[in-house]
């Protein structure tokens, strides 16, 4: 029995997963010296909407250095700034609900992710991308918007 649960959940871990974008480093500028282990540092990381062709996000964000943060224990902080532009013709692959999440990336070994959402403001044909902190106990009022207008003719 134990073992049909546990398959059930990987599968659905494994789904959920996959519903996110995967994103590509671009670049990384060292903040803070670390005599022992990376410094700590701000990556610049790209990835496309999932379920809108056309749109890329860019997403700066801290991630600490150090013994933990070379170990990935390390918690990062909740530092983070998107923008998101237009780089090809925009096109729905597939339906969305406001608020669902685009991209998800874990900031902590426990509990702490940093993930962008996606909203539609139809009265002024704009996406929205929201990124945020969260964490299962606290998260951080620390947030950054980015808008992508829709040209006419594009999207739905």
């Amino acid at each position: 029995m134990s073992r049909s649960i546990f398959s059930t959940v990987l599968a659905l871990g494994l789904m959920l997963a996959g519903a996110s974008a995967l994103a590509e480093e671009i670049g990384s500028v060292s903040t803070v010296f670390k005599m022992l282990g990376p410094n700590d540092k701000i990556v610049v990381e790209a990835f496309d909407d999932p379920k809108v062709d056309g749109v890329t996000c860019y997403l700066s964000r801290a991630k600490r250095g150090g013994i933990s943060g070379g170990l990935g224990i390390a918690e990062d902080t909740s530092d983070a700034s998107i923008a998101c532009r237009q780089v090809a013709p925009i096109r729905y692959k597939a339906k969305f609900k406001d608020g669902e999440e685009v991209f998800k990336k874990d900031t902590s070994l426990l509990f702490k992710s940093i993930q962008v959402v996606r909203f539609l403001d139809s009265k002024r044909n704009v996406l929205v991308y929201l990124v945020y902190s969260d964490r299962i106990i606290e998260g951080s009022p620390k947030n950054s918007i980015s808008v992508v207008p829709v040209p006419p003719g594009q999207g739905g």
